[in-house]
């Protein structure tokens, strides 16, 4: 079995300085995540950022990024959100092979595949550089479809920033992933995919798509307001930050657990 973490949403922010200021909120969340993760009894074969790693997409807020990860002893694979910028979070993680390997061009997508404990994990590009919604071209489609046709037996978690299903959130469906449809004939081609993962929402959600269950992460900083209504309104909420941890089996099985940042140690043995 393969355990993946999923943090989302950091959104570590540099001041007017153009400096991570050590006590901001998500500096301290993020310190609080990683706590967390750590005193799981078992921890995760790898971690998964799925976007919004920073708020602007500086250097200086992928440097932080990186020292505050770098308690963690299992590789940790990045991808892109609608506030990062491809090249600067490239330019951060160099040291790892598959990201580095993106480097085509300018602005180039950051995607690529990695095992993990004998399940593969995709990593999409859906940003769209310069707007807030989501999207894949043909290009990007047309290596998805590649990258998954290369290992058709192998359990498959196929990654995004921006959720390919309907949240309900009017402020959060406004910045969909657009024009699903290619992506939906993609991932129903390919059997092993087992799960779609996402982040962008701030909040855990599961819903379906292509057949596939598919989940959203909490934020490791601020909660989205569950407003459902319509026309609804944007705010953040109290609700405790967290992440996502997904077990992945064999035999193409899946189970996800939203798990909240913060010490929750066990109160007491149950028989």
């Amino acid at each position: 079995m393969a355990i993946v973490a999923q943090f989302s949403d950091t959104h570590i922010t540099a001041d007017e300085r153009g400096v991570v200021p050590d006590d901001s909120g998500p500096v301290r969340a993020l310190r609080a995540a990683v706590s967390a993760l750590l005193a799981l009894p078992a921890r995760p074969d790898a971690v998964v950022l799925t976007g919004d790693l920073t708020e602007a997409g500086q250097a200086a807020e992928y440097d932080r990024l990186r020292a505050l990860l770098s308690p963690l002893p299992m590789p940790v694979h990045p991808m892109p959100g609608n506030h990062d910028d491809r090249d600067a979070l490239r330019a951060a993680f160099g040291a790892h092979p598959a990201v580095a390997a993106t480097a085509d061009g300018p602005l180039a997508p950051v995607q690529y595949a990695v095992d993990v404990a004998g399940t593969r994990l995709v990593c999409c590009d859906t940003t769209v550089p310069g707007s807030p919604h989501g999207a894949m071209d043909p290009e990007r489609l047309a290596w998805l479809d590649d990258t998954l046709a290369a290992e058709p037996g192998t359990p498959t978690v196929v990654a995004t920033h921006h959720p390919p299903y309907p949240i309900g959130i009017r402020f959060i469906d406004d910045m969909r992933f657009r024009d699903t449809t290619g992506f939906a004939e993609v991932i129903r081609r390919h059997e092993q995919v087992i799960r779609v993962i996402s982040g962008h929402v701030h909040r855990g959600s599961a819903g379906t798509f292509a057949g596939r269950v598919s989940t959203t992460c909490p934020s490791t900083y601020r909660q989205l307001f569950l407003d459902l209504s319509r026309p609804g309104r944007a705010a953040v909420t109290g609700e405790p930050a967290g992440f996502a941890v997904h077990l992945i089996g064999q035999d193409g099985g899946a189970t996800t657990h939203f798990v909240p940042s913060g010490s929750h140690r066990p109160l007491m043995d149950v028989e």
